[in-house]
Protein backbone atom coordinates (compact mmCIF):
# COMPACT_ATOMS: atom_id res chain seq x y z
CA UNK A 1 0.00 0.00 0.00
CA UNK A 2 1.44 3.52 -0.89
CA UNK A 3 2.32 5.94 1.77
CA UNK A 4 1.28 9.50 1.40
CA UNK A 5 3.31 12.17 2.72
CA UNK A 6 1.16 13.18 5.39
CA UNK A 7 0.99 9.39 6.90
CA UNK A 8 4.79 9.01 6.87
CA UNK A 9 5.19 12.46 8.64
CA UNK A 10 2.88 11.61 11.22
CA UNK A 11 4.50 8.19 11.66
CA UNK A 12 7.78 10.50 12.92
CA UNK A 13 6.31 12.73 14.67
CA UNK A 14 4.24 9.65 16.43
CA UNK A 15 7.81 8.11 16.53
CA UNK A 16 8.62 11.38 18.80
CA UNK A 17 5.47 11.55 21.28
CA UNK A 18 6.36 7.80 21.95
CA UNK A 19 10.08 8.82 22.85
CA UNK A 20 8.64 11.89 25.40
CA UNK A 21 5.87 9.60 26.76
CA UNK A 22 7.97 6.38 27.74
CA UNK A 23 11.59 8.49 28.74
CA UNK A 24 10.85 7.99 32.00
CA UNK A 25 9.56 4.43 31.62
CA UNK A 26 11.17 2.04 34.58
CA UNK A 27 10.90 -1.24 32.64
CA UNK A 28 11.56 -2.11 28.77
CA UNK A 29 8.70 -2.28 25.68
CA UNK A 30 9.01 -1.77 22.24
CA UNK A 31 6.04 0.43 20.27
CA UNK A 32 5.11 -1.21 16.53
CA UNK A 33 3.20 1.67 14.72
CA UNK A 34 0.65 1.30 11.80
CA UNK A 35 3.69 1.46 9.16
CA UNK A 36 5.26 -1.51 10.50
CA UNK A 37 8.02 0.90 12.23
CA UNK A 38 9.09 -0.48 15.85
CA UNK A 39 10.71 1.63 18.74
CA UNK A 40 12.49 -0.03 21.62
CA UNK A 41 12.28 1.44 24.91
CA UNK A 42 14.42 0.77 27.73
CA UNK A 43 17.37 -1.92 27.54
CA UNK A 44 17.81 -5.46 27.05
CA UNK A 45 14.23 -7.53 25.45
CA UNK A 46 11.13 -5.73 25.37
CA UNK A 47 8.55 -6.87 28.03
CA UNK A 48 5.95 -6.54 25.67
CA UNK A 49 5.09 -4.72 22.51
CA UNK A 50 2.39 -2.23 21.93
CA UNK A 51 1.28 -3.02 18.55
CA UNK A 52 -1.05 0.08 16.91
CA UNK A 53 -2.80 -0.86 13.98
CA UNK A 54 -4.09 1.72 12.74
CA UNK A 55 -3.23 5.80 14.31
CA UNK A 56 -6.60 5.91 15.53
CA UNK A 57 -5.93 4.55 19.22
CA UNK A 58 -2.56 5.83 18.93
CA UNK A 59 -4.01 9.29 18.34
CA UNK A 60 -6.31 9.00 21.69
CA UNK A 61 -3.05 8.09 23.60
CA UNK A 62 -1.56 11.33 22.60
CA UNK A 63 -4.98 13.41 23.69
CA UNK A 64 -5.96 11.33 26.60
CA UNK A 65 -3.29 9.59 27.90
CA UNK A 66 -6.48 7.40 29.34
CA UNK A 67 -5.31 3.68 30.02
CA UNK A 68 -9.33 2.63 29.61
CA UNK A 69 -9.40 4.18 25.62
CA UNK A 70 -6.16 2.01 25.04
CA UNK A 71 -8.31 -1.35 26.62
CA UNK A 72 -10.98 -0.55 24.43
CA UNK A 73 -8.70 -0.59 21.48
CA UNK A 74 -7.32 -3.68 22.66
CA UNK A 75 -10.83 -5.32 23.05
CA UNK A 76 -11.64 -4.19 19.31
CA UNK A 77 -8.58 -5.30 17.85
CA UNK A 78 -7.24 -2.28 16.66
CA UNK A 79 -4.47 -2.08 19.10
CA UNK A 80 -2.58 -5.70 20.18
CA UNK A 81 -0.44 -6.91 22.88
CA UNK A 82 2.39 -8.77 22.16
CA UNK A 83 4.38 -10.60 24.80
CA UNK A 84 3.67 -10.09 28.50
CA UNK A 85 0.27 -9.15 29.25
CA UNK A 86 1.39 -8.38 33.01
CA UNK A 87 4.17 -6.05 32.22
CA UNK A 88 1.33 -3.82 29.67
CA UNK A 89 -0.57 -3.51 32.41
CA UNK A 90 1.86 -1.34 34.18
CA UNK A 91 1.12 1.05 31.77
CA UNK A 92 -1.68 2.64 33.76
CA UNK A 93 0.26 3.97 36.15
CA UNK A 94 3.03 4.84 33.69
CA UNK A 95 0.63 6.84 31.90
CA UNK A 96 -1.38 8.83 34.39
CA UNK A 97 1.62 9.81 35.92
CA UNK A 98 3.55 11.39 32.69
CA UNK A 99 3.93 14.97 33.35
CA UNK A 100 3.90 17.09 30.42
CA UNK A 101 5.58 20.85 29.45
CA UNK A 102 3.22 23.26 27.52
CA UNK A 103 6.13 22.86 24.72
CA UNK A 104 5.04 19.07 24.99
CA UNK A 105 1.54 19.38 24.92
CA UNK A 106 1.41 21.60 21.60
CA UNK A 107 3.95 19.13 20.04
CA UNK A 108 1.23 16.65 20.89
CA UNK A 109 -1.78 18.21 20.23
CA UNK A 110 -0.18 18.74 16.47
CA UNK A 111 0.62 15.12 15.95
CA UNK A 112 -2.78 14.25 17.29
CA UNK A 113 -4.34 16.95 14.50
CA UNK A 114 -1.82 15.44 11.99
CA UNK A 115 -3.00 11.75 12.31
CA UNK A 116 -6.90 13.26 12.53
CA UNK A 117 -6.37 13.58 8.66
CA UNK A 118 -4.94 10.26 8.01
CA UNK A 119 -6.70 8.24 5.64
CA UNK A 120 -5.90 5.41 7.58
CA UNK A 121 -7.43 6.89 10.90
CA UNK A 122 -10.58 7.54 9.14
CA UNK A 123 -11.29 4.63 7.74
CA UNK A 124 -10.45 2.99 10.93
CA UNK A 125 -13.16 5.41 12.98
CA UNK A 126 -15.80 4.11 10.66
CA UNK A 127 -15.55 1.02 11.15
CA UNK A 128 -15.62 1.43 14.89
CA UNK A 129 -18.72 3.94 13.90
CA UNK A 130 -20.05 0.50 12.46
CA UNK A 131 -19.48 -1.92 15.41
CA UNK A 132 -21.83 -2.95 18.05
CA UNK A 133 -21.15 -1.53 21.28
CA UNK A 134 -18.65 -4.17 23.62
CA UNK A 135 -20.79 -4.62 26.91
CA UNK A 136 -24.37 -3.63 27.94
CA UNK A 137 -24.37 0.08 30.48
CA UNK A 138 -26.66 -0.90 33.62
CA UNK A 139 -27.69 1.01 36.26
CA UNK A 140 -25.99 0.21 39.44
CA UNK A 141 -29.70 0.43 41.47
CA UNK A 142 -29.02 -3.36 42.48
CA UNK A 143 -33.05 -3.82 41.62
CA UNK A 144 -33.89 -7.36 41.38
CA UNK A 145 -34.40 -7.30 37.52
CA UNK A 146 -31.33 -5.11 37.29
CA UNK A 147 -29.43 -7.77 39.36
CA UNK A 148 -30.34 -10.10 37.09
CA UNK A 149 -29.62 -8.79 33.96
CA UNK A 150 -25.91 -7.95 35.02
CA UNK A 151 -25.69 -11.69 36.40
CA UNK A 152 -26.95 -12.80 32.73
CA UNK A 153 -24.44 -10.63 31.12
CA UNK A 154 -21.42 -11.81 33.28
CA UNK A 155 -22.18 -15.57 33.74
CA UNK A 156 -24.27 -16.66 30.65
CA UNK A 157 -22.06 -16.23 28.74
CA UNK A 158 -21.67 -19.81 27.52
CA UNK A 159 -20.52 -22.67 29.68
CA UNK A 160 -18.22 -23.94 27.42
CA UNK A 161 -16.35 -20.68 27.39
CA UNK A 162 -15.96 -21.08 31.63
CA UNK A 163 -15.08 -24.36 30.67
CA UNK A 164 -12.61 -24.42 29.02
CA UNK A 165 -9.85 -22.37 31.89
CA UNK A 166 -12.09 -22.86 35.16
CA UNK A 167 -11.31 -26.32 36.84
CA UNK A 168 -12.67 -29.93 36.45
CA UNK A 169 -15.40 -28.85 38.97
CA UNK A 170 -15.74 -25.04 37.37
CA UNK A 171 -15.46 -23.35 40.68
CA UNK A 172 -15.22 -19.61 39.84
CA UNK A 173 -14.16 -18.21 43.02
CA UNK A 174 -10.61 -17.74 44.63
CA UNK A 175 -8.83 -21.19 45.13
CA UNK A 176 -7.46 -22.65 48.10
CA UNK A 177 -3.69 -23.04 47.89
CA UNK A 178 -1.99 -25.23 50.83
CA UNK A 179 1.09 -25.09 49.08
CA UNK A 180 1.78 -22.39 45.94
CA UNK A 181 2.48 -25.11 43.59
CA UNK A 182 -0.79 -26.98 43.91
CA UNK A 183 -2.50 -27.70 40.82
CA UNK A 184 -5.96 -25.40 40.19
CA UNK A 185 -7.72 -28.74 40.39
CA UNK A 186 -6.48 -29.50 43.97
CA UNK A 187 -6.65 -25.94 45.24
CA UNK A 188 -10.32 -25.49 44.17
CA UNK A 189 -11.04 -29.07 46.16
CA UNK A 190 -9.11 -27.57 48.86
CA UNK A 191 -11.21 -24.77 49.30
CA UNK A 192 -14.56 -26.51 49.19
CA UNK A 193 -12.96 -28.94 51.69
CA UNK A 194 -12.03 -25.66 54.15
CA UNK A 195 -15.30 -24.26 53.96
CA UNK A 196 -17.56 -27.15 54.92
CA UNK A 197 -15.00 -27.70 57.72
CA UNK A 198 -15.13 -23.80 58.46
CA UNK A 199 -19.25 -24.43 58.65
CA UNK A 200 -18.56 -27.61 61.52
CA UNK A 201 -21.00 -29.38 58.62
CA UNK A 202 -22.64 -32.19 60.08
CA UNK A 203 -24.57 -35.02 57.93
CA UNK A 204 -28.35 -34.47 58.43
CA UNK A 205 -27.85 -30.56 58.83
CA UNK A 206 -29.55 -28.07 56.15
CA UNK A 207 -27.17 -26.06 54.23
CA UNK A 208 -27.98 -22.78 51.93
CA UNK A 209 -25.47 -21.62 49.28
CA UNK A 210 -26.32 -18.35 48.07
CA UNK A 211 -24.87 -17.55 44.37
CA UNK A 212 -24.15 -21.37 44.00
CA UNK A 213 -22.60 -21.28 40.79
CA UNK A 214 -22.10 -23.83 38.94
CA UNK A 215 -22.72 -26.06 42.03
CA UNK A 216 -19.47 -27.46 43.17
CA UNK A 217 -19.59 -26.90 46.66
CA UNK A 218 -23.24 -27.75 47.24
CA UNK A 219 -22.77 -31.29 45.61
CA UNK A 220 -19.07 -31.81 47.65
CA UNK A 221 -20.91 -31.00 50.97
CA UNK A 222 -23.87 -33.47 50.32
CA UNK A 223 -21.55 -35.82 49.10
CA UNK A 224 -18.36 -35.82 51.57
CA UNK A 225 -20.49 -34.18 54.73
CA UNK A 226 -23.72 -35.68 54.40
CA UNK A 227 -25.95 -32.57 54.15
CA UNK A 228 -29.51 -31.56 52.63
CA UNK A 229 -27.76 -28.98 50.30
CA UNK A 230 -29.83 -26.02 48.26
CA UNK A 231 -28.63 -23.73 46.14
CA UNK A 232 -29.72 -20.28 44.24
CA UNK A 233 -28.64 -18.88 41.75
CA UNK A 234 -29.77 -15.69 39.05
CA UNK A 235 -27.55 -17.14 36.13
CA UNK A 236 -30.21 -19.74 34.00
CA UNK A 237 -26.87 -21.47 32.67
CA UNK A 238 -25.62 -21.84 35.92
CA UNK A 239 -29.25 -23.05 37.02
CA UNK A 240 -29.34 -25.81 34.12
CA UNK A 241 -25.97 -27.10 34.51
CA UNK A 242 -26.56 -27.71 38.40
CA UNK A 243 -29.16 -29.53 37.88
CA UNK A 244 -27.77 -31.64 34.84
CA UNK A 245 -24.85 -32.99 37.43
CA UNK A 246 -27.31 -33.23 40.31
CA UNK A 247 -29.26 -35.73 38.37
CA UNK A 248 -25.67 -36.92 36.81
CA UNK A 249 -24.48 -37.61 39.96
CA UNK A 250 -27.42 -38.75 41.61
CA UNK A 251 -28.48 -36.57 43.89
CA UNK A 252 -31.45 -35.66 43.66
CA UNK A 253 -33.67 -35.32 47.40
CA UNK A 254 -30.10 -34.37 48.82
CA UNK A 255 -28.77 -31.38 46.49
CA UNK A 256 -31.54 -28.68 45.01
CA UNK A 257 -31.01 -25.37 43.07
CA UNK A 258 -33.29 -22.95 42.31
CA UNK A 259 -32.80 -19.81 39.91
CA UNK A 260 -34.47 -17.35 42.45
CA UNK A 261 -33.19 -13.87 43.95
CA UNK A 262 -31.92 -14.03 47.54
CA UNK A 263 -34.28 -11.31 48.42
CA UNK A 264 -37.05 -13.82 47.36
CA UNK A 265 -35.98 -16.39 50.01
CA UNK A 266 -38.82 -17.16 52.15
CA UNK A 267 -39.20 -18.71 56.17
CA UNK A 268 -37.25 -18.32 59.19
CA UNK A 269 -34.70 -20.19 60.98
CA UNK A 270 -34.94 -22.73 57.79
CA UNK A 271 -30.77 -23.77 57.60
CA UNK A 272 -28.91 -25.02 60.00
CA UNK A 273 -25.81 -23.08 57.77
CA UNK A 274 -25.60 -20.83 55.02
CA UNK A 275 -22.67 -20.49 53.04
CA UNK A 276 -21.97 -17.24 49.95
CA UNK A 277 -18.91 -17.93 47.83
CA UNK A 278 -17.98 -14.53 44.96
CA UNK A 279 -22.07 -13.47 44.93
CA UNK A 280 -21.38 -10.63 47.45
CA UNK A 281 -20.07 -8.72 45.54
CA UNK A 282 -22.90 -8.31 43.45
CA UNK A 283 -24.97 -7.36 46.47
CA UNK A 284 -24.37 -3.34 46.00
CA UNK A 285 -23.13 -1.47 49.27
CA UNK A 286 -26.49 0.37 49.76
CA UNK A 287 -28.24 -3.54 50.14
CA UNK A 288 -25.98 -4.65 53.04
CA UNK A 289 -28.73 -4.42 55.27
CA UNK A 290 -31.23 -6.70 53.50
CA UNK A 291 -28.29 -9.22 52.44
CA UNK A 292 -26.98 -9.67 55.99
CA UNK A 293 -30.45 -9.36 57.51
CA UNK A 294 -31.70 -12.27 55.38
CA UNK A 295 -29.27 -14.41 55.77
CA UNK A 296 -29.84 -14.03 59.45
CA UNK A 297 -33.44 -14.61 59.32
CA UNK A 298 -33.11 -17.90 57.16
CA UNK A 299 -30.23 -19.15 59.96
CA UNK A 300 -31.29 -21.11 62.96
CA UNK A 301 -30.54 -20.45 65.87
CA UNK A 302 -26.91 -21.94 66.89
CA UNK A 303 -26.14 -21.84 62.85
CA UNK A 304 -23.44 -20.67 61.12
CA UNK A 305 -23.25 -18.21 58.21
CA UNK A 306 -19.60 -18.25 56.08
CA UNK A 307 -19.57 -15.26 53.70
CA UNK A 308 -16.65 -15.32 51.21
CA UNK A 309 -16.62 -11.85 48.90
CA UNK A 310 -13.77 -9.84 47.82
CA UNK A 311 -13.16 -6.37 49.17
CA UNK A 312 -11.67 -2.78 48.13
CA UNK A 313 -8.84 -0.75 50.23
CA UNK A 314 -10.74 2.17 50.18
CA UNK A 315 -14.38 2.62 51.62
CA UNK A 316 -17.37 2.91 48.87
CA UNK A 317 -16.59 2.32 45.48
CA UNK A 318 -15.21 5.65 44.25
CA UNK A 319 -14.91 6.17 40.89
CA UNK A 320 -11.34 5.46 39.12
CA UNK A 321 -9.58 3.73 36.15
CA UNK A 322 -10.24 0.48 37.86
CA UNK A 323 -13.69 0.84 39.11
CA UNK A 324 -14.79 2.33 35.81
CA UNK A 325 -13.66 -0.78 34.06
CA UNK A 326 -14.89 -3.32 36.12
CA UNK A 327 -18.38 -1.49 35.95
CA UNK A 328 -17.96 -0.94 31.85
CA UNK A 329 -16.64 -4.54 30.69
CA UNK A 330 -17.12 -6.98 33.64
CA UNK A 331 -19.35 -7.00 36.22
CA UNK A 332 -21.99 -3.77 35.09
CA UNK A 333 -23.51 -4.10 39.10
CA UNK A 334 -20.01 -4.89 40.88
CA UNK A 335 -19.37 -2.68 43.86
CA UNK A 336 -16.81 -3.42 46.74
CA UNK A 337 -15.85 -2.02 50.43
CA UNK A 338 -13.24 -2.56 52.78
CA UNK A 339 -13.45 -5.76 55.41
CA UNK A 340 -13.85 -3.38 58.24
CA UNK A 341 -17.37 -1.76 56.58
CA UNK A 342 -18.73 -5.35 55.55
CA UNK A 343 -18.18 -6.55 59.22
CA UNK A 344 -19.77 -3.74 60.97
CA UNK A 345 -22.51 -4.12 58.42
CA UNK A 346 -22.83 -8.08 59.63
CA UNK A 347 -22.95 -6.88 63.66
CA UNK A 348 -25.00 -4.07 62.86
CA UNK A 349 -27.81 -7.08 60.88
CA UNK A 350 -27.14 -9.20 64.69
CA UNK A 351 -24.45 -11.48 63.51
CA UNK A 352 -21.57 -11.99 65.81
CA UNK A 353 -17.91 -12.43 64.48
CA UNK A 354 -16.31 -15.73 65.11
CA UNK A 355 -13.79 -15.81 62.39
CA UNK A 356 -12.06 -13.85 59.54
CA UNK A 357 -9.35 -15.38 57.46
CA UNK A 358 -7.61 -13.19 54.04
CA UNK A 359 -7.14 -15.45 51.09
CA UNK A 360 -5.83 -12.08 48.77
CA UNK A 361 -2.59 -14.10 47.81
CA UNK A 362 -4.20 -17.37 47.30
CA UNK A 363 -6.61 -15.36 44.91
CA UNK A 364 -3.67 -13.55 42.60
CA UNK A 365 -2.62 -17.54 42.60
CA UNK A 366 -6.03 -18.66 41.03
CA UNK A 367 -6.47 -15.75 38.45
CA UNK A 368 -2.51 -16.28 37.34
CA UNK A 369 -4.11 -20.30 36.96
CA UNK A 370 -7.04 -19.03 35.08
CA UNK A 371 -5.14 -16.43 32.75
CA UNK A 372 -2.52 -18.80 31.50
CA UNK A 373 -5.21 -21.92 30.55
CA UNK A 374 -7.38 -19.36 28.84
CA UNK A 375 -4.60 -18.06 26.77
CA UNK A 376 -3.74 -21.89 26.41
CA UNK A 377 -6.81 -22.55 24.95
CA UNK A 378 -7.25 -19.15 23.15
CA UNK A 379 -8.54 -21.37 20.03
CA UNK A 380 -10.80 -23.48 21.57
CA UNK A 381 -12.50 -20.10 23.30
CA UNK A 382 -13.27 -18.75 20.34
CA UNK A 383 -15.15 -20.90 19.21
CA UNK A 384 -17.49 -20.04 21.71
CA UNK A 385 -16.95 -16.67 21.92
CA UNK A 386 -15.85 -13.31 20.10
CA UNK A 387 -12.51 -12.33 20.06
CA UNK A 388 -13.80 -9.15 22.00
CA UNK A 389 -15.10 -11.10 24.82
CA UNK A 390 -12.30 -13.49 25.13
CA UNK A 391 -10.01 -10.19 25.17
CA UNK A 392 -11.74 -8.45 28.33
CA UNK A 393 -11.76 -11.67 29.84
CA UNK A 394 -7.94 -12.25 29.41
CA UNK A 395 -7.18 -8.27 29.98
CA UNK A 396 -9.90 -8.07 33.23
CA UNK A 397 -8.46 -11.36 34.84
CA UNK A 398 -4.84 -9.93 34.11
CA UNK A 399 -5.62 -6.82 35.93
CA UNK A 400 -7.15 -8.63 39.03
CA UNK A 401 -4.16 -10.84 39.66
CA UNK A 402 -2.14 -7.48 40.07
CA UNK A 403 -4.63 -5.80 41.71
CA UNK A 404 -4.66 -8.48 44.82
CA UNK A 405 -0.81 -8.69 44.25
CA UNK A 406 -0.51 -5.00 44.94
CA UNK A 407 -3.72 -5.27 47.78
CA UNK A 408 -5.75 -3.11 46.44
CA UNK A 409 -8.28 -5.46 46.41
CA UNK A 410 -8.78 -8.49 48.83
CA UNK A 411 -10.62 -11.19 49.42
CA UNK A 412 -12.17 -12.44 53.66
CA UNK A 413 -13.74 -15.58 54.60
CA UNK A 414 -15.46 -14.07 57.84
CA UNK A 415 -17.81 -16.72 59.75
CA UNK A 416 -20.59 -15.24 62.07
CA UNK A 417 -23.03 -16.71 64.18
CA UNK A 418 -26.39 -15.00 65.44
CA UNK A 419 -25.83 -13.11 68.28
CA UNK A 420 -26.53 -14.60 71.47
CA UNK A 421 -25.48 -15.35 75.14
CA UNK A 422 -23.84 -18.59 76.19
CA UNK A 423 -21.41 -20.95 74.03
CA UNK A 424 -20.40 -19.61 70.82
CA UNK A 425 -21.20 -22.49 68.27
CA UNK A 426 -17.93 -23.40 67.10
CA UNK A 427 -14.71 -24.91 69.43
CA UNK A 428 -12.50 -22.98 71.36
CA UNK A 429 -9.37 -23.32 69.05
CA UNK A 430 -9.18 -23.70 64.99
CA UNK A 431 -7.42 -26.99 65.26
CA UNK A 432 -10.87 -28.73 63.76
CA UNK A 433 -10.87 -26.76 60.32
CA UNK A 434 -6.64 -27.23 59.59
CA UNK A 435 -6.46 -31.21 61.04
CA UNK A 436 -8.16 -32.81 58.15
CA UNK A 437 -8.47 -36.62 60.23
CA UNK A 438 -10.18 -34.78 62.66
CA UNK A 439 -12.89 -33.26 60.43
CA UNK A 440 -16.24 -34.47 60.33
CA UNK A 441 -16.51 -35.65 56.34
CA UNK A 442 -18.68 -38.81 55.75
CA UNK A 443 -17.37 -41.09 52.77
CA UNK A 444 -19.14 -41.50 50.02
CA UNK A 445 -20.79 -44.85 50.78
CA UNK A 446 -21.93 -43.26 54.28
CA UNK A 447 -23.77 -40.37 52.48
Amino acid sequence: MEISLTESTGANRAKQVVRRTFRAYPGSLAVRLWNGETLTIGRGQPDFTLVFHDPRPFRDLILFRDPLRLAEAYFQGSMDVEGDIYAALGLKDHLQSVALTLADKAAFLATALLLADSPRTKAAAGVSRGAKPLLAHLPRRHSRRTNRQAIAFHYDVSNDFYRIWLDAQMVYSCAYFEEADDSLEQAQENKLDHLCRKLRLRPGERLLDIGCGWGALIRWAAVHYGVIAHGITLSRNQYEHCLHQIAEAGLQGRVSVELKDYRDLEGEAVYDKIVSVGMFEHVGIGNFPVYFETARRLLKPGGLFLNHGITHDTEGWRKSVSTTFINRYVFPDGELDTVSNVQRAMERSGFEILDVEALRPHYALTLRHWVRRLEHRRDEALRHVPEPTYRVWRLYMAACALAFEAGDAGVYQILAGKRAKGVNPVPLTRRDVYRHESTMAVSTEAA
